[in-house]
Parts: structure tokens; sequence; C-alpha cells
């Protein structure tokens, strides 16, 4: 799976990607999010629009790919000292990052762009990832821990389904969710 990982660290690329990336978030800023065009992005990053639709494609490819960015985990999950403990925390967080209005921001971005499937990877890589990594240190304890899809079905569909459906689920709501994963026998 690619993660724009063809982009060399400190290359041109990355000092282009960076830049454009700040000016999205300048704009957005202080714009109408409707205002916003890839020739003002382009102005504000020092790069020509048509380096950002051979990179992006368009608006709305880049405006998701800023979005993730955004929310890629920069911290390991929170370590409580138990494999429970370690999820609920991190669901919590989930809920409340995902359910604040970036986002929800987010979220739309993500769904509206045209090739969703990459952005909509990267969403789930990092997902995945921040799971996988309770599930490691469960293991390495010595601590039971569900599969990583039973995750994401139990906790991670849940919550996501009531911020785009229905309303924003409360930590309770969350942590009722990680307590059912731990009742219920796997199968």
């Amino acid at each position: 799976m690619e993660l724009r990982g063809t982009i060399r660290p400190g290359g041109r690329s990355a000092r282009v990607q960076a830049s454009v990336h700040a000016a999205v978030t300048r704009l957005l800023a202080s714009e109408n999010r409707a205002a916003v065009t890839i020739p003002m992005i382009a102005a504000e990053a020092g790069v020509t629009p048509s380096t950002i639709y051979r990179r992006w494609g368009d608006l709305q490819e880049l405006l998701a790919d800023v979005a993730v960015e955004r929310f890629r985990p920069d911290t390991p999950p929170a370590d409580t000292g138990t494999a429970r403990g370690d999820l609920e925390a991190w669901a919590e967080q989930y809920l409340e990052e995902m359910a604040s209005e970036p986002g929800r921001a987010m979220i739309r971005d993500v769904i509206a762009s045209q090739s969703c499937t990459g952005n909509a990877t990267r969403c789930c890589f990092y997902t995945r990832s921040q799971i996988e990594e309770i599930g490691a240190r469960a293991a390495a304890r010595g601590e039971p821990f569900p599969d990583t899809d039973r995750v994401i079905d139990t906790v991670v569909g849940p919550i996501m389904y009531r911020i785009l459906f229905w309303e924003t689920p409360s930590a309770e709501q969350g942590l009722r969710l990680v307590s059912r994963l731990f009742a219920e026998p796997e199968g």
C-alpha cells in the first residue's frame, strides 16, 4: 500500500507538499471554504496551479489529503497498563477527534474525494496501526486482545456511523462499545 511513500524526506516534493498543505490550512482558517480555489492556494504556497493539479488532480483531492494528514497520529496510543484501558483511552480520543468540527470536515473531504480509496485507505491504515499497537502491547503483557477487524467492527464502525448519520456519540457510549467488545466471546 502506497502512503505517499515515493516522497523523499526533505526533497523538493516534500517541501512542495508542506508548503501547499500549510497554504490550505491558512486559507481555510481565514476564508469561506467555498471561496478557496487552487489558484489561491498556489499563490499562497508559492507554486504554480499546474503543480497542484499535477500532484493532487483537483481541489477535493487536495482538501482530502490535507485533512487526512492532519489526523495522522503523532503519538502512540496511551499506555494505561491494561489492554482494555488502552483501548478505552484510544476510543475516547478517537471519538472526540472524529466528532470535532475538523474531524467531521476531514470525513466529508475524504468521502467527497474522487479517488476516495487512497485517502480512505490512509485513514484506515492510521486507525488499524493504532489498534494493532494496542494489541501488540497487550500481547507483550500476556493479555488477550481482540482481532483488529473485530475492534473496527465493534468500536470504530458504530462511532463513525453515529457521527455520520445520527448524533455524536458520547464518551460513555464509546466506553460501552469497548465494554461490549471485551464482554462478547469471539466467534
